[in-house]
């Protein structure tokens, strides 16, 4: 193998354009004093036209960066979850429906219907309506009624 095949395998040296100069970078201490360069560099303070971005010129304390580790996020939502939940518990605990008022009661016959019930106790209504006053008074989730039972009638407003 001669010299010159070996060169055309070899890379080509790679030129990265050199970056902007940046400003040097102002280290503001707590107390408002301003390092412009290295530690040992004299101090200048704030005057009153030279603060950063505060409008009384005076910094706010550095606060240290905090970082949170999975078992913090961790606890942090499940605190967020129970504090949901708890709020939702106590807003439905907290709203009462009335209990409707109880005008008489009525023993069903052989059959007769919850609506034939609803459309003899509370005419003055519609059949839905009154079917849905009815099941709400005696706590009943079905239509379903047998021969027998007493239901309650509600007062109608």
């Amino acid at each position: 193998m001669s010299a010159g095949v070996v060169g055309v395998f070899a890379p080509a040296p790679v030129h990265t354009p050199s970056r902007a100069a940046r400003p040097p970078l102002r280290l503001v201490a707590s107390d408002g004093t301003l390092r412009s360069g290295p530690c040992s560099a004299p101090r200048e303070r704030f005057g009153p036209s030279q603060h950063l971005g505060r409008s009384e010129g005076v910094l706010a304390k550095a606060l240290p960066d905090i970082q949170l580790t999975r078992r913090g996020r961790l606890l942090i939502t499940f605190l967020a979850t129970v504090a949901v939940f708890t709020l939702a518990l106590v807003l439905a605990t907290s709203v009462n429906a009335a209990a409707p008022q109880i005008d008489h009661a009525t023993t069903v016959s052989a059959g007769q219907t919850l609506s034939e019930v609803a459309a003899t106790q509370l005419p003055s209504l519609p059949i839905h309506e009154a079917v849905a006053r009815i099941q709400l008074a005696n706590g009943m989730n079905t239509s379903q009624i047998r021969a027998g039972q007493s239901l309650l009638i509600p007062v109608i407003p």
